[in-house]
């Protein structure tokens, strides 16, 4: 495929590659839309399916950027790069529909356009859409219809511009005010927060009057914020909050002013501003920003499993790459501290994979980081956040020697060879003569000799040393090509493929079987790592070298891509199993079909799967796929389909019984019966939460399942449940405010009960958990009546 569009591709340098994406809706239907700009004309090629169907656009350029093209992904399209015979190419693989579009008119400078079926461009225009094209209208063209242009010129008829009520033509001044603030804007942009605050102090001496105001102190509460000055943050929110409450920058001020209290130690005051974020402006990207900051207080307070259950609310719920990276970082640090190293390693690879430069941010904490998981034995992950340090440093910084060093030698005792000698090879191009030069050596030299098979290691040192000292000639060629024959007939596959390159570039007239080495190779590489579990590899195996296995390794596929999101691939291994023969068979399949649609948010399909598969094993009451039922109550649960949710759990409490499994979906039932204001509902599977809790001594729903059953039992005037209950909670750790609103309902339940005097005690035990609540309050209000 990339062979014929490099002969169809005319010459030309490529200076600058501007790459753009961005996402929008229209009539409530997202698409998103990649812009490709270069200072020449390059070409862009749609292939299609047997179908017509768009599969892949492949763009191509005969010179490789300046600078690393990273690859990048959204809902509708992958972007990856490679080169070959000293071509870039861009490949942008679709997850929906796409069209692409030539660029070639610039409607502030053309007049006259038309129709134009250009194959190069300097603009591309790449847009992704689910059903229906977004803006654009296609027509079809015969052959022979006329192209006509059409002229657009706004000098054809007497242009006036803008004009006011009365008709008058409207001559704007520039006011000084607003140049200032624009300026305030760069100096923002530029981190020159003091210089920033100076100017901003000017301004508003010079323009008390400005209409700019509530952006001056908005920009002067950011600034304030990036220089740890609380107190400051603090007086100047609280003035903004009162004068521009109706502001759209108003969810970022609450999260500052709350971060400012909890960083001085005023939690109380930081709750308040939090329970205002989220309550006010929970959809915001900024309740997301209060999930870390409140987090980050509570860890610091020793409310570690709460600031957990927070980063993780924010990591899951943002879109924003700076939260998500920033929650990623707090769950690596903490799970690190705990010894939970593998869960931290997934969070770092994920800040790896999305923000690589995040690690400068706090540099000694990361390298603390580093080193733990390299003194643990995770070379992989501690490599990462060294090649991640060291490219957003250079060699002027004072670690970049020391860091091109460890990488190297750490992954040398991986199996990621390749990559060592990579890592090895950087620190000996940038210090010839470093420090480390001779164990770098050492490192590179044993990276060859891992078997035990003398006749290969010979054979293998031989092969290299022709390659290093025939570079480029027939002689080192034919190394290349023997060393690639012995590495497969030893089944290291992934050895192969690390210089696949260097065998592509081989004669395919001489080395005739380069192809089925390298298909061979690839398909040895995806067998051992379904064999070992690897499956990222074989994900990235699949994609790369798309190889289809045969049905024997289906269970294999069909697990990695689960396990890796790959849901692609999973449902077109599923969904060439769902016709089996065999029963057992097409049950599994089934089963796993309704996950691959679960995992996808196809909730449709999931509850019309789900009742054939229901019909399939209803009678087998030892079937192992009875979990099925749970599915489906999670997935009406999710389709707000609440009128089935009774009826779903009363057959999962029939096959599971009472299950610590199932807690969160008595949790939902309950919480449909209240807001169906049914009690009996509420009732019925609170109880069975307090009974499940109870017999597992874990306590994960409460005070909320107490506080519910308690004024059911009240809405039922069944008082004495309604006591035992909120008595119930007298034994669990509850928060000050969550300990005086139990004893004030304590309190009430007793008065209605005419325990007089045991009710004055609960009131009084309320006002002395926290005399500030609310509840508080209420008891004290109420032991005055």
């Amino acid at each position: 495929m990339l062979k014929w569009i490099l002969f169809a591709l005319l010459p030309f340098n490529l200076l600058a590659l501007e790459i753009s994406l961005s996402s929008a809706k229209e009539n409530f239907q997202q698409y998103s839309t990649l812009h490709l700009k270069d200072t020449k004309p390059f070409l862009c090629q749609e292939m299609k399916n047997d179908f017509k169907e768009v599969t892949q656009i492949v763009c191509a350029f005969n010179k490789k950027p300046s600078s690393k093209v990273k690859e990048l992904q959204n809902s509708f399209f992958k972007i990856e790069n490679t080169t070959k015979n000293k071509t870039f190419f861009l490949i942008i693989t679709p997850f929906q529909k796409i069209k692409q579009y030539p660029m070639v008119f610039d409607m502030t400078k053309d007049t006259t356009v038309y129709q134009a079926n250009a194959k190069l461009s300097e603009h591309w225009m790449i847009v992704g859409y689910k059903d229906k094209l977004p803006f654009i209208k296609e027509e079809k063209q015969t052959d022979i219809s006329i192209n006509f242009p059409f002229e657009l010129s706004s000098d054809m008829l007497p242009y006036v511009g803008g004009l006011d009520i009365e008709g008058k033509p409207v001559h704007i001044k520039r006011v000084g005010d607003v140049t200032d603030y624009l300026k305030i804007k760069e100096l923002y942009k530029e981190e020159k927060y003091d210089r920033c605050l100076e100017l901003i102090d000017e301004v508003m001496t010079s323009y008390p009057n400005s209409l700019f105001n509530a952006e001056l102190i908005y920009y002067k509460i950011i600034s304030y914020a990036k220089l740890d000055d609380n107190d400051n943050v603090i007086s100047l929110s609280k003035e903004y909050l009162r004068e521009y409450s109706s502001d759209e920058n108003v969810p970022e001020v609450l999260s500052l002013i709350a971060r400012a209290y909890s960083l001085i130690g005023m939690h109380t005051d930081a709750e308040y501003f939090f329970d205002r974020l989220f309550s006010e402006h929970e959809n915001t990207m900024f309740a997301k920003w209060g999930y870390i900051y409140m987090g980050q207080m509570l860890e610091s307070g020793g409310g570690a499993s709460k600031a957990i259950k927070l980063y993780k609310k924010a990591l899951m719920e943002t879109k924003e790459i700076d939260i998500a990276v920033t929650a990623a970082y707090r769950l690596a640090n903490y799970n690190l501290s705990v010894g939970k190293r593998e869960e931290a390693a997934k969070y770092i690879m994920q800040i790896v994979n999305a923000k690589s430069d995040y690690f400068m941010i706090d540099l000694s904490t990361s390298m603390d980081m580093m080193y733990q998981f390299a003194d643990e034995g995770d070379y992989i992950t501690a490599s990462e956040i060294a090649k991640s340090i060291v490219d957003a440093t250079d060699n002027n910084h004072d670690e970049y020697e020391r860091l091109l060093k460890d990488r190297g030698m750490w992954l040398s005792k991986t199996d990621e060879k390749e990559k060592a000698l990579a890592a090895l090879n950087d620190y000996l191009r940038v210090f010839e003569d470093g420090i480390y030069s001779e164990i770098i050596d050492v490192a590179k030299d044993e990276l060859f000799f891992d078997t035990n098979d003398a006749n290969f290691t010979v054979r293998l040192n031989e092969y290299n040393n022709l390659i290093d000292d025939y570079n480029g000639d027939t002689i080192g060629n034919r190394a290349i090509y023997e060393k690639a024959k012995l590495l497969l007939k030893n089944e290291m596959y992934g050895d192969v493929l690390s210089f696949k390159d260097s065998l592509l570039e081989l004669d395919t007239d001489t080395y005739k079987d380069i192809d089925n080495i390298i298909e061979e190779s690839a398909i040895g590489v995806m067998k051992l790592s379904l064999k070992n579990r690897e499956c990222e590899e074989v994900l990235n195996i699949s994609t790369d070298y798309n190889i289809t296995l045969s049905s024997e390794w289906d269970d294999g596929v069909y697990e990695c891509s689960m396990m890796g999101g790959d849901y692609l691939l999973s449902k077109r291994i599923t969904g060439r199993n769902l016709n089996s023969k065999d029963l057992l068979e097409r049950k599994k399949w089934l089963y796993r079909h309704i996950k691959v649609d679960f995992a996808t948010g196809n909730y449709s399909e999931v509850i019309g799967a789900s009742k054939e598969l229901i019909t399939l094993i209803e009678d087998d009451k030892e079937s192992e796929y009875k979990d099925i039922y749970r599915i489906l109550f999670d997935t009406y649960h999710r389709l707000e389909e609440n009128d089935k949710l009774l009826d779903t759990i009363v057959k999962i409490q029939n096959i599971f019984g009472r299950s610590y499994k199932d807690i969160e979906r008595y949790i939902a039932v309950m919480t449909m019966g209240s807001n169906k204001k049914d009690d009996n509902i509420v009732i019925k599977y609170g109880e069975d939460v307090v009974n499940i809790q109870n017999s597992s001594s874990s306590y994960a729903q409460s005070p909320f399942v107490e506080f519910s059953l308690y004024q059911s039992y009240i809405n039922t005037q069944e008082l004495n449940k309604a006591l035992k209950i909120i008595k119930s909670l007298d034994s669990l750790e509850l928060d000050k405010k969550t300990r005086a609103r139990q004893k004030y309902l304590l309190g009430t339940v007793l008065s209605k009960l005419w325990r007089d005097e045991e009710s004055q005690a609960a009131y009084q035990e309320s006002i002395d958990a926290d005399a500030s609540s609310p509840w508080a309050k209420l008891a004290k209000s109420a032991k005055e009546i």
